[in-house]
């Protein structure tokens, strides 16, 4: 069988498999999976929008560190720009794109701070230099002299956020511009998922 049959064949797998998805976090999950077996560089970063107090929206590229039932969780500093536009408005949107998978996830809803041993747990993880890279740079020297060789204490500004999605809409390149778009909702995080294939 040639490669072109090859790639037939999978791309009506994936299909198939894409219009009879129930659950967006599983396909969430499966599709991320893909990107971490495939893509070159970061496949876990996501371009994060929020809002100014006039109502500008402000995009940035993150890096996404947990997702699961309950969100997708990032981390920042919450005195920064984003950190502050979520502290007055608690909503974001994020967007995935994997370009040699020909895929794209935009999710949207509420954020919250992860919990302060959350983000403790997760800082405790990080290669030491981010670590105290988390401070301000000029507090670097000063630090590296305080913590020595032992354990790093994190910034009370350095935490986690979590996005509980309302919505998720995955998008699926084909042919011809017949790209398929299946979008999931709900009116709130214990409600379920209604699912509405928008296209094509």
């Amino acid at each position: 069988m040639d490669d072109q049959s090859n790639q037939s064949r999978a791309g009506a797998k994936d299909a198939a498999g894409f219009a009879a998805a129930k659950d967006p976090l599983v396909l969430f999950r499966t599709w991320m999976a893909e990107a971490e077996a495939t893509e070159p560089n970061d496949p876990d970063a996501m371009a994060v929008a929020t809002v100014d107090a006039k109502g500008l929206p402000n995009v940035r590229m993150i890096l996404l560190k947990a997702a699961d039932s309950h969100g997708f969780v990032f981390y920042t500093n919450c005195e920064s720009a984003k950190g502050v536009e979520l502290a007055a408005n608690p909503q974001a949107a994020l967007l995935f794109y994997w370009k040699s998978l020909g895929r794209q996830i935009r999710i949207r809803g509420p954020v919250e701070p992860t919990s302060e041993a959350e983000a403790d747990a997760y800082f405790a993880t990080r290669h030491r230099e981010s670590q105290i890279g988390a401070c301000l740079e000029a507090e670097v020297e000063r630090l590296s002299k305080v913590f020595g060789d032992g354990p790093v204490q994190r910034p009370s500004y350095w935490r986690g956020y979590r996005l509980i999605p309302l919505e998720i809409e995955f998008w699926r390149h084909a042919p011809f511009r017949l790209h398929d778009r299946i979008a999931f909702r709900r009116a709130s995080p214990k409600a379920e998922w209604t699912k509405t294939r928008l296209y094509p």
